[in-house]
């Protein structure tokens, strides 16, 4: 996950929506101060392998983007969490999880 696409704009929001048509789409929403947060990016690193090459990785610190954040909710019509995957198919939302639930094992089982 060397290459996580920063989502700081509403563009890159509407982008990464356009981009989920070719290839699946993962939104990993962070709350830097969290432990809970820094544990599912950590588990996310782990398990890169089952991942990589499958999906596009794209991140959103939510502390500082919060009105992006709360746009993501609103367009695709998710409760807001944190930290959360958003995993999007399509222009369409096929996964999310948030908190301990945060598991690549179970992310790659949406990518198919």
């Amino acid at each position: 996950m060397n290459s996580w696409k920063r989502v700081e704009e509403i563009e890159d929001f509407y982008t990464l929506l356009e981009n989920s048509a070719t290839k699946p789409q993962i939104i990993f929403k962070d709350s830097t101060t969290c432990g809970i947060s820094a544990h599912a990016k950590h588990r996310l690193k782990e398990g890169y392998g089952q991942l990589e090459g499958k999906v596009d990785f794209n991140y959103l610190d939510l502390l500082s983007f919060r009105p992006i954040s709360n746009l993501i909710a609103k367009e695709l019509k998710v409760t807001h969490q944190s930290p959360q995957i958003i995993v999007l198919k399509d222009k369409q939302v096929v996964y999310t999880s948030s908190h301990h639930a945060i598991d690549p094992a179970v992310i790659a089982r949406h990518l198919s």
